[in-house]
């Protein structure tokens, strides 16, 4: 059991930066490969980034290359997203989730074992 919980979302301009964090807490964290999803209203949820529990491989939705990072610390149980370049298409409730499928990163979120309750990232024109 795993439980993930969101911070860092807001209100931010056309070309700002937002740091969205994660706190997980649950039994071997560091055995889950981490992911980011966004869900729009109206919109399926999408994936955004995704980080392997090692930390050493990534992955990114084409929407968002150049422009978002992700990183975690085992050592403290958290994983961010980083935001950079924000553009108003990227408003969504953002969520984090963990897949305990640790050979390969994961895109659909059917894949995903647990989820946080999202955090509201909006972008003004």
């Amino acid at each position: 059991q795993v439980q993930l919980v969101e911070s860092g979302g807001g209100l931010v301009q056309a070309g700002g930066s937002l740091r969205l964090s994660c706190a997980a807490s649950g039994r071997t964290f560091s055995s889950y490969n981490m992911g980011w999803f966004r869900q729009a209203p109206g919109k399926e949820r999408e994936f955004v980034a995704a980080i392997r529990w090692t930390g050493d491989t990534t992955r990114f939705a084409d929407s968002v290359k150049g422009r978002f990072t992700i990183s975690r610390d085992n050592a403290k149980n958290t994983v961010h997203l980083q935001m950079n370049s924000l553009k108003p298409e990227d408003t969504a409730v953002y969520y984090c989730a963990a897949d305990y499928s640790i050979l390969l990163i994961q895109t659909r979120p059917a894949e995903y074992d647990y989820w946080g309750q999202g955090t509201q990232v909006t972008v003004s024109s």
